[in-house]
């Protein structure tokens, strides 16, 4: 597998990496994943760095029993 670093990527080679991750749809339950992306696509922040900030952004965020069933919109089910 090819690396996905900046260093190693073209902008239009991480836009096709975003674009294949989130499939069609690039927002889910309020959130436009593809422009939480921009920074990697653009060449200021690392995948990993920008995966681990929303985590810890949203990190508690659904609670057991709270659990519902995704809009049929989103791609991360």
């Amino acid at each position: 597998m090819k690396s996905l670093l900046i260093k190693d990527t073209t902008v239009s080679e991480r836009a096709q990496i975003v674009r294949e991750a989130l499939g069609a749809e690039g927002d889910c339950e309020g959130v436009d994943f593809s422009d939480m992306y921009d920074d990697y696509i653009y060449g200021f922040k690392e995948l990993a760095d920008i995966n681990r900030e929303f985590s810890e952004k949203h990190a508690g965020a659904v609670v057991a029993g709270d659990i519902t069933k995704p809009s049929s919109g989103c791609a991360m089910k």
